[in-house]
């Protein structure tokens, strides 16, 4: 590649013109970098969100990101282009959309399928509440000024629509006479829609009707003369005290700081307030009390205490779970805050009942729930392994953690009522591990899919893929609690008959544990969890942190360096033979027996130094090993016979650990064109030499035999103080000329803020000198003419460094080129295109990135950590990896990504590879289920029970999960529709005035071009009661029941019915009307055959959801 960039000037020097080769492949307009793969839970996650359908979680954090979490190690990142925290977070419910409101006001709404933002709308006031109605797509935002407004999602212009609907401010301030912000807006359970539940800062709680917009019930707190039930800690011997007293401060408005729904149907409201207590209103009588004024409320409410003491902390969260078959008077309401001050920081459950009457509240039973952190959020998920428990509470907690706690049982023996009862929490099982265990190194290695062996190992790593998930939770966590959720849909391409494994993810951890991954799509599988014990035998090195790795993807022999020294040789495939175990050390080989077993075998141990391993590199088809020791020495180990070839002395000078490792073959590097003197030199044998290049931390560079460890260079190259962190080994075309004109040439300006530098070399070689001296200027000639090609790479952390290493071998120190980096550089590799190295990528320590290109090291493209993941560098990112396609693996705390840097990199990027965060079949069927009559269930009473088996096993009947999922079918949105398009005040009458008179039937007024609304037995029967009478009492209205018919007069009949027009005009207008119900008749028809084509989708939709729940393992339901 570098042919024509390096070749000697035989005219006027001239700077050279970019190698057009280069340019065509690789220029700026390559450097596309995205994220294509996400594991972990980022530390600054703040709050959560939840879709009972679906069953995803999504976790916002402070600085703009959002974390959705499905079933089958299905994960999603989304980032906002602000780096901004989210304050509100809520789903559109099975519609595969997600609403943020971000710390700036602005709303935001996310296409799960696309994973990006498809509409934003910025608003102007300071948003202090969000609720989004069950089911359908409108919202509502409360704002710092008391304002209620409403949003819609317009799924056909696909943005935010601001309603011309709100709550009238004046309206409610002239019925309370209080102005305040708005804390709270939940719209009442199975109320369809109607009903809005405004709660203000200062207490006051306000049923808003949108249909008839007006104040359904006002409470605050002058209603607050009650009864007190104080829930005390059990560990302090306190028990369920009632106290009858009333304080002064009962009368002082109390500032609300929580809210929750303490009943399915809405008619129980629990409210957290600042000063710690807990208040449950009663809101049943307010349905059918008709004057809210009038209202006696002093006796319908309960009052809730977690602490006698007199300084209590703010109640922040609330959270209700109702009991099972209990008449909706029974459940758990879940609470953080409200202790006393410096008490410990628990998640408290009671368990509450009350038989008929809110004054008649009891507390069964209290459990404290010790939280791994600091306390964040909470949601409820729904608890798939025991149905009788109903929900899960699931806790964030800071860093980033996350966890589901076990439902302890209650007993009913009043003995046990004052013990702290204790619940056991299962984590957010993380696929790959970074903490805990921590992880201390890691490899992303291709599999070569030519030949017997891939097919081989597809076959092995599917079967150990099986094994891995059918490994029981408790085996892996220790709790007997699975992972509630279900949703997404996973990569379909892993099920193919012809798939093969093209990637694997290595990692090593700290307790000498090594995982395996399918990284061949971005959703990783676990393959093998493997440890250094062996059964059977002992050996020293148990347990010993793992240090490096390196795979072999013509053997598929991987390659585990330990901390003490020795190195754990591998095979993926299990051998047919029998195991046996070679244990190398400084005095001997020992073979051993193996037990069968599954997982990889382990072929060789070999430890020859005391000193911790740095780098492994496989050569000769991975024939070889060489091994890099902390102690600046370098061992290569012969796989084929388990024995050493050789080790190279400690360098005298440095004592440094191994940096770089690359094996070069000799006769790949040139093609040389030997003079006639050198030709009696017999190169038959040197073809297939490899040369062996490793670096130490302080840059010295040896160059040696790979068979017999001759050193053929050596020299230490320091710049001033700057340390070394990468080399790179190029190979270009013909070398340049020597002449300083020529290294002039090579340099041109550079495109970046860096500033290049030609001919200068800062460099101190010291007094080392070339440690093997050439035995005669023939070989030197020789061994300078295979160098010819190649060009040494130093990165250091101020400085990027261009060498030819004929010049090196011939003494010379001298660069051809000189990148200084104005930032301080802490990471470097190198990638290809079209197998030539071609770029460099470049990270600071201030997490910016950039791609220079060769040769000249310019600037192709700049990015940042902080852009990308919203992440800052730090020094512990010790697990950077990397492949030859410009992929990176990093890692950040718990965090575990994947980022793809340039566009042709595809094999991360195809979008079927990705799995699907919403499941569009799981939408229909909830969507149909929901839409049906009961008398329409019945008729489709076999679809249907196909339909409930599959949404109940497929994700969780959301009947059986006890969750507040109240149905909104079609019409209920239709409804909202007519509501919420016109301004308060001003909705259309739907009532007929009076002076119409009776209305007169005639079957040419049906309606068939009107939208089909179908809606449920029980409605409908009791809409036709009401209208009929209606229709009897207009019809009869003014007339007794025994009134006789009247008789009417020629004159009055022909003054009725004859048309002015006469006879022509009255039978063309005949025809006409003929005609029309002709027509009428005809399209009648076609809607018939539009429901029946109907029907028969749906029945085709039950069809399918059978067979895809047949073709899913039992351990996917």
């Amino acid at each position: 590649m570098f042919t024509k960039i390096f070749k000697k000037a035989t005219k006027q020097p001239s700077p050279p013109r970019q190698n057009d080769e280069i340019k065509e492949n690789l220029t700026s307009k390559d450097f596309d970098p995205r994220v294509t793969l996400h594991y972990g839970i980022p530390s600054t996650a703040s709050i959560l969100a939840f879709d009972h359908v679906q069953s995803l979680l999504a976790i916002g954090t402070q600085d703009g990101r959002i974390k959705v979490i499905g079933g089958d190690n299905i994960e999603g990142l989304l980032v906002s282009p602000k780096q901004l925290a989210f304050k509100h977070l809520e789903f559109l419910q099975n519609q595969g959309f997600l609403v943020s409101i971000s710390s700036g006001n602005e709303i935001q709404l996310w296409d799960l399928e696309a994973r990006r933002i498809t509409s934003t709308l910025p608003w102007e006031s300071n948003i202090t509440a969000f609720s989004v109605i069950f089911g359908t797509s409108y919202m509502y935002i409360g704002d710092e000024y008391g304002m209620v407004y409403v949003l819609k999602y317009d799924a056909e212009e696909g943005k935010l629509i601001h309603s011309p609907y709100y709550v009238p401010k004046d309206v409610i301030e002239e019925a309370t006479g209080i102005q305040s912000s708005i804390v709270g807006v939940l719209p009442q359970p199975y109320s369809e829609g109607k009903r809005l539940l405004l709660v203000y800062a200062n207490g006051l709680i306000i049923l808003w009707d949108v249909s008839e917009d007006k104040v359904v019930l006002v409470r605050g707190s002058k209603d607050l003369q009650l009864k007190t039930e104080i829930v005390d800690d059990p560990s302090k011997n306190a028990g369920h005290n009632l106290s009858e007293t009333v304080s002064d401060n009962e009368q002082v408005e109390k500032e609300i700081s929580s809210l929750c729904w303490a009943s399915n149907d809405g008619s129980v409201l629990a409210v957290g307030y600042v000063d710690g207590d807990i208040l449950l209103w009663n809101l049943r009588a307010a349905a059918s009390t008709k004057d809210w004024k009038s209202e006696n409320s002093s006796t319908d409410f309960g009052k809730l205490q977690l602490s006698s003491g007199n300084r209590r902390l703010p109640v922040i969260t609330l959270y209700w779970s109702a009991e099972r078959s209990r008449n909706d008077c029974r459940g758990q309401l879940f609470v953080y805050g409200g202790d006393e001050i410096g008490s410990e920081e628990v998640l408290t459950m009671l368990y509450l009942n009350w038989s008929s009457r809110i004054e008649s509240l009891k507390c069964i039973g209290r459990v404290d729930l010790e939280l791994k952190g600091s306390f964040v959020d909470m949601v409820l998920l729904p608890n798939g392994m025991n149905e009788s428990h109903g929900t899960l509470p699931c806790v964030l907690t800071n860093p980033g953690k996350l966890h589901v706690y076990d439902r302890p049982r209650f007993s009913s023996k009043k003995s046990q009522e004052k013990k702290k009862i204790s619940s056991s929490s299962l984590q957010y099982p993380m696929l790959i591990p970074t903490i805990e265990p921590h992880m201390t190194v890691g490899k992303l290695c291709m599999v070569c899919r030519d030949g017997k062996l891939s097919v081989e190992l597809s076959k092995t790593l599917s079967a150990a893929k099986v094994r891995a998930s059918h490994t029981p939770s408790t085996q892996l966590t220790g709790s007997t609690t699975k992972w509630p959720l279900t949703g997404g849909i996973p990569c379909q391409l892993h099920d193919a008959e012809d798939y093969l494994v093209e990637r694997l993810y290595i990692a090593g951890y700290r307790d000498g544990s090594t995982r395996i991954w399918d990284a061949t799509y971005p959703t990783l599988s676990l393959i093998y969890v493997f440890g250094s014990e062996l059964l059977g035998i002992r050996t020293a090195t148990e347990s010993e942190s793992v240090s490096a790795l390196e795979f072999c993807s013509v053997t598929l022999n991987l390659a585990i360096g330990s901390s003490s020294g020795s190195v754990w040789l591998y095979n993926l495939i299990k051998s047919s033979n029998e195991e046996t175990l070679n244990l190398v050390t400084e005095t001997g080989k020992e073979v051993h027996i193996l037990p069968d077993g599954d997982g990889p075998q382990c072929k060789a141990i070999f430890s020859v130094l005391n000193s911790p391993i740095c780098n492994l590199k496989f050569s000769n088809f991975g024939a070889r090993l060489a091994v890099g020791f902390e102690c600046s020495q370098v061992a290569m180990l012969d796989i084929s016979t388990f024995s050493v070839l050789f080790i190279t002395d400690s360098l005298s000078n440095s004592n440094s650990p191994v940096l770089y490792l690359a094996v070069k073959s000799l006769s790949d590097t040139s093609n040389l064109t030997i003079s006639p003197k050198d030709s009696d030199i017999n190169t038959s044998n040197d073809t297939k030499k490899e040369a062996l290049f490793f670096m130490t931390k302080d840059a010295h560079i040896v160059v040696c035999d790979s068979t017999t460890g001759h050193i053929f260079f050596s020299r230490s190259i320091h710049h001033q103080e700057s340390n070394a962190i990468y080399m790179c080994i190029i190979e270009g075309g013909n070398f340049f000329s020597e002449t300083s004109s020529d290294k002039q040439s090579l340099n041109t300006p550079q495109n970046s803020k860096a500033t290049s530098e030609p001919d200068q070399t800062n460099a101190n070689t010291g007094s080392d000198p070339v440690v093997a001296e050439l035995e005669t200027s023939t070989e030197a000639t020789y061994l300078e003419r295979i160098f010819e090609h190649l060009f040494v790479l130093l990165c250091y952390e101020d400085a990027l460094w261009l060498y030819p290493l004929k010049s090196l071998i011939q003494g010379h120190t001298d660069s051809i080129h000189k990148v200084n980096l104005l930032k301080p550089c802490c990471w470097t590799t190198s990638f290809k295109k079209n197998e030539k190295e071609c770029g460099l990528v470049v990270l600071y320590q201030t997490g910016d990135i950039e791609i220079r290109f060769l040769p000249y090291l310019e600037v192709g493209g700049e990015t940042s950590l902080m852009s990308l993941l919203r992440w800052n560098y730090k020094t512990n990112m010790e697990t950077l990896c990397s492949s030859d396609s410009g992929e990176i693996v990093l890692i950040n705390g718990f965090e575990f990504a994947f980022l793809s840097l340039f566009s042709w990199e595809n094999d991360f990027r195809i979008p079927v590879s990705f799995p699907q965060l919403h499941d569009k079949v799981l939408e229909a069927a909830a969507d149909a289920t929901i839409d049906l009559s009961p008398a329409q269930r019945k008729e489709e009473g076999t679809a249907l029970g196909i339909l409930g088996g599959i949404i109940k096993g497929f994700k969780a009947d959301k009947a059986e999960q006890n969750v507040l999922i109240p149905e909104v079918s079609n019409k209920t949105c239709a409804h909202l529709d007519s509501i919420f398009s016109n301004p308060p005040f001003l909705k259309p009458s739907t009532d007929i005035p009076d002076d119409k008179g009776a209305i007169e039937l005639n079957i040419d007024d049906i309606d068939i071009d009107g939208p089909l609304i179908v809606t449920s037995s029980s409605q409908t029967s009791k809409n036709d009661r009401k209208d009929k009478g209606k229709e009897r009492k207009k019809l009869f209205e003014g007339a007794a029941t025994d009134t006789k018919p009247k008789s009417r007069t020629v004159d009055e009949i022909k003054a009725k019915y004859k048309k002015s027009e006469g006879a022509a005009a009255a039978a063309a207008q005949a025809k006409d009307k003929l005609a029309e119900r002709g027509e009428k008749l005809q399209m009648l028809r076609e809607r018939t055959e539009e429901l029946e084509n109907g029907a028969q989708n749906f029945a085709d939709l039950a069809g399918e959801l059978a067979k895809r729940m047949e073709r899913r393992k039992w351990w996917q339901l």
